[in-house]
């Protein structure tokens, strides 16, 4: 069974590498590329966010 957080992580990692590429084309001078770049990395914050949530529900779980 594959924990959420890894998924989130590979969420993020795709996303990532969409705004890796949208980035290149925005130096380039493709002002339509930085508007994906912006909403890709609003996204990853977004993931991120559940991905700490994630964590933080999975440590409160664990008996000590």
């Amino acid at each position: 069974m594959e924990n959420n957080i890894i998924k989130l992580m590979v969420q993020m990692e795709k996303e990532f590498m969409s705004a890796a590429n949208d980035s290149e084309k925005f130096v380039e001078g493709n002002n339509s590329a930085g508007t994906r770049v912006r909403k890709c990395m609003q996204n990853i914050k977004n993931l991120a966010q559940a991905v700490r949530k994630e964590v933080q529900e999975q440590k409160n779980t664990v008996s000590a």
